[in-house]
């Protein structure tokens, strides 16, 4: 169901998950995100874990103004919030880092803020840029192909590893 704004209903394949988000290739590739965080992070997020677009506009950091446009999701925000840091295992950020990477740069995480939010999740261009768009239909032919996308990556083959990193390396510059 779309509103007036194009913000939707996304729902996450494999979960009881869904959360507002704007429609189109950012709906997609947010989802995408959160079915990676839930098959290879966290499989026991339920719904409500998962905060996206609002209406509200208290922002504790300039970044989290993105929900206001449905470009942003928080997972598990209670656990994760603002100005923590470390929150979690090694293995769970080589995890995020191959997530950030196979989405080429167009999605970038809170954890890397200077004022950090490791539960923000956010599109990096706009909602309507081209690349995003071939990001989407990429995760919508995973989606189709049997063996491809969330749930069948190995992160942790040095060629991901080596990308991930050079990945991080970029955002962070």
């Amino acid at each position: 169901m779309t509103s007036h704004d194009g913000i939707i209903r996304q729902e996450v394949e494999g979960s009881s998950v869904a959360f507002a988000v704007r429609g189109g290739a950012p709906a997609t590739v947010l989802a995408h995100v959160v079915r990676r965080f839930v098959y290879e992070i966290d499989s026991t997020l339920r719904s409500g874990d998962v905060t996206g677009h609002t209406s509200g506009r208290d922002v504790a950091a300039a970044f989290e103004s993105n929900y206001l446009s449905g470009t942003a999701i928080a997972i598990r925000p209670g656990s994760y919030p603002l100005g923590a840091k470390n929150g979690l295992f090694p293995h769970e950020l080589v995890v995020v880092r191959d997530i950030l990477a196979e989405c080429d740069g167009l999605v970038r995480w809170g954890g890397d803020e200077p004022t950090p939010k490791e539960s923000h999740f956010q599109i990096d261009v706009g909602p309507e840029d081209r690349r995003l768009r071939a990001l989407a239909a990429k995760i919508g032919q995973w989606d189709r192909t049997p063996g491809k996308g969330a749930g069948t990556v190995d992160a942790f083959l040095p060629s991901r590893q080596r990308a991930a990193r050079d990945m991080e390396r970029r955002q962070a510059g």
